[in-house]
């Protein structure tokens, strides 16, 4: 998936695009149903600021990091993705489907 980059205040250049991909790779690797990404660099004065939204079935994913760096706000940014996309696949998981495996293993002995 191509994530939609895009700055405010700074100009995106090849190397932040593919630092960009590359740190938020892992959050399309972890959850391969994902619909769109949409990524916003932003620089105000000392405040670097690096915000995505994450669309997937269902609902919409957001969430942002700010830094001194970018680098430092982009690697933030990604953590916190991980962890929520990490966090909706466990809430989307089909819970039920483990409770009839449970109940029909212990049935059978």
């Amino acid at each position: 998936m191509r994530v939609n980059l895009t700055g405010h205040h700074v100009e995106v250049t090849p190397a932040l695009r593919s630092y960009v991909e590359r740190k938020l790779g892992r959050v399309v690797r972890r959850f391969d149903r994902l619909i769109d990404m949409q990524c916003t660099l932003t620089v105000e004065k000392l405040r670097h600021r690096a915000e995505s939204t994450v669309s997937v079935r269902g609902s919409t994913i957001h969430a942002y990091a700010e830094d001194e760096d970018m680098y430092a706000a982009i690697d933030a940014l990604a953590d916190k993705l991980d962890r929520r996309v990490r966090k909706h696949k466990e809430r989307v998981g089909d819970h039920h489907a483990t409770e009839a495996q449970k109940h029909g293993a212990s049935a059978t002995h």
